[in-house]
């Protein structure tokens, strides 16, 4: 089985961060850039999946509502950016970084909740059915 590689750019975009301070981590030691197969800097799959979850446990985000206590473990911090309400039910949209979550609820959740643009929430994913996608490689 090939490693995954991927260049600083792709790791920088993965991680949510510049290319520099992909550079700069590397300089540090957080990570190891090697050259790859164009003599490009690369970053293995592996150290950077382990990266993020490092970073992941460091965000602030995660602990602007890490005190509550929940069975949900897929809990994703972000900020609403839009909530449109009908009659009974309501539409949230959280935005988290890159990652738009959209969440339909009771409109009187929502209400409770004193949801709007501009606030702090946290999403809870809790499914029995995760798709997991590859990438077509050179789309």
């Amino acid at each position: 089985m090939a490693v995954t590689q991927f260049t600083v750019r792709e790791a920088a975009a993965l991680l949510g961060v510049s290319d520099d301070t992909v550079r700069r981590w590397a300089e540090g030691g957080r990570l190891v850039l090697v050259a790859g197969p164009n003599g490009r800097a690369h970053v293995d799959g592996a150290e950077l999946a382990s990266l993020a979850q490092e970073l992941a446990t460091e965000s602030a985000l995660g602990e602007a509502f890490g005190a509550s206590r929940a069975s949900a473990r897929n809990r994703i911090t972000g900020i609403v950016t839009r909530v449109i309400k009908d009659g009974v039910m309501a539409q949230v949209e959280l935005q988290a970084g890159p990652f738009r979550i959209v969440s339909l609820m009771s409109r009187e959740a929502a209400d409770e909740l004193e949801l709007e643009p501009g606030t702090l929430a946290t999403a809870s994913v809790k499914a029995t059915t995760v798709v997991i996608e590859l990438p077509e490689v050179g789309a």
